[in-house]
């Protein structure tokens, strides 16, 4: 089965080509998003991609879109994407793209916590904090939180790592009152989402949260949202703390790769990356589409 690794549509302007979507313009407002089978992680994007990964992302998304829009606005138009790309062009963008709203984004990942793991864990074992706050002590790895952590990141141009930054450092950069909307939209987000999740026989662990303005300088939430690609899924009924829980995301990628040996060592983190062999796509694949059949959203 062929994958799409780059769109190529004549039709309309690129605007960009980021780790897994590519962006053209539709006139002044509107923006053609297409979600390519592109694989990445630790923000540099593979040689390999996943066949139909597009397609179950925006699956993903639309759904917790339509589940949270009393929340929050988002950037969904509901034009259909193959009614503003030619004929031809239409098996690029069927299932995996949407028309959205051109926003003003904001360079803010909104990462929220409701578990300790991940570069979470990381802070705490040698500093007793998660960016910020102090946690009890004695806690173990995949431990639920008090209550969910609002963890900010930044998100840095040109494919550079995204970096961990305070609450503090938010409201400098985007003032006090859109900081603290932000910050309590994302954990309002996270709890539905997390609610609905359960109930579906999954946690989610934690899970980041993108946001632009409108021309009104209205709050949208915008880009993908919730899935195996920005959160970390775990399967309910072996949830156990006190191990790395297996995961329903792209965790498994990440794991695989800091513990694989590459030519006698391991990867750096930087692009080139490595080569993935066929079984370990194989086991990325399954995991996202696992993901969207217990949610019970059905596809190829």
């Amino acid at each position: 089965m062929n994958a799409l690794i780059s769109s190529n549509i004549e039709s309309l302007p690129l605007v960009a080509r980021g780790k897994v979507r590519d962006l053209y313009a539709l006139g002044n407002d509107y923006l053609l998003m297409i979600a390519t089978d592109r694989l990445s992680a630790y923000d540099v994007v593979m040689h390999e991609a996943v066949p139909n990964k597009g397609e179950i992302l925006t699956r993903i998304s639309n759904f917790w879109f339509s589940q949270l829009g009393e929340i929050i606005p988002n950037h969904l138009t509901g034009i259909d994407p193959r009614s503003v790309v030619k004929p031809l062009e239409m098996i690029q963008v069927d299932k995996r793209a949407v028309v959205v709203k051109k926003l003003k984004p904001i360079l803010i990942e909104a990462v929220v916590r409701g578990y300790l793991v991940g570069s979470a864990w990381k802070e705490y074992q040698t500093q007793g904090t998660l960016s910020g706050h102090w946690l009890y002590t004695n806690l173990q790895i995949g431990d639920k939180l008090a209550e969910p952590l609002f963890t900010p990141a930044s998100k840095e141009a040109g494919g550079a790592h995204d970096e961990n930054i305070t609450y503090a450092e938010v409201e400098n950069r985007l003032g006090q009152k859109l900081a603290s909307q932000i910050k309590d939209i994302s954990i309002e987000l996270y709890l539905a989402a997390a609610k609905i999740s359960l109930e579906k026989g999954m946690i989610l662990a934690d899970t980041k949260f993108e946001f632009g303005l409108d021309g009104n300088d209205q709050l949208v939430l915008m880009d993908e949202v919730l899935t195996p690609d920005s959160s970390r899924y775990w399967p309910a009924e072996t949830y156990q703390p006190g191990s790395p829980p297996p995961s329903l995301d792209k965790q498994f990628l990440r794991d695989w790769l800091e513990s694989t040996l590459f030519v006698g060592k391991k990867w750096n983190k930087v692009a080139p990356p490595p080569s993935i062999p066929d079984d370990i796509l194989a086991q990325v694949s399954s995991r996202y589409k696992e993901v969207s059949l217990r949610l019970g959203i059905y596809g190829n």
